[in-house]
């Protein structure tokens, strides 16, 4: 490796699949794994994408047709998008928009691959976290600048977006249980005398 380069991202493939680069300048790029041939485990590799200026690769994903890219910036914005708007071509290139950075946005510092259902954990270089769902992130075209994810102070930046299942919705009481005078304990182990479980709201920090 280079002096001042880093190993970004590791991924298992199958040896049949689309793979994505993306980089800090908001550029992605798409390619069939087949394109980077196979080599010992003390080998150089191959370019996956041409870097202008300081511009550096952020994340490698596996492309999986029943996911979306969501890709998040250091002001705190965001956006999902759908996979076929990126088209596979060779490995080697600049790559094609995928979130326009601008000042209002900043540099992309995550892109992930995620569904309707996936819920988001975003957190700031303050240590702040703040969960949300990604059925509430618009779903938006590659050359477009997104919408706010989380209100930032003036000297705080996004940083990282942790992607987390859907939790299970509890199962409600059937109308037909017998109810007796004796306390349901709740999931966090405290007693209640209500008649169904207590549902927390999602947290926020």
């Amino acid at each position: 490796m280079d002096d001042g380069d880093a190993l970004v991202q590791a991924v298992l493939t199958t040896g049949d699949n689309d793979v994505m680069l993306l980089a800090d300048n908001g550029k992605a790029i798409r390619f069939h794994e087949g394109d980077v041939r196979a080599m010992g485990r003390g080998a150089r590799g191959v370019r996956g994408m041409t870097l202008l200026g300081d511009a550096k690769v952020i994340s490698l994903q596996l492309i999986q047709p029943e996911l979306m890219l969501l890709t998040a910036t250091a002001n705190g914005y965001g956006k999902c998008t759908e996979l076929d708007e990126y088209s596979t071509i060779g490995r080697g290139g600049q790559g094609v928009i995928s979130i326009k950075t601008s000042d209002r946005n900043g540099q992309v510092v995550s892109a992930v691959m995620v569904n309707r259902e996936h819920e988001l954990v975003l957190i700031t270089d303050k240590g702040t976290l703040v969960r949300t769902r990604v059925s509430e992130i618009p779903v938006l075209s590659r050359n477009t600048q997104g919408v706010k994810l989380i209100n930032l102070s003036d000297t705080e930046n996004l940083v990282s977006v942790a992607v987390l299942d859907a939790e299970p919705e509890e199962e409600l009481i059937d109308d037909s249980t017998e109810l007796t005078d004796e306390p349901i304990v709740a999931t966090d182990g405290e007693a209640t005398s209500d008649s169904s479980p207590e549902v927390e709201p999602d947290s926020k920090a």
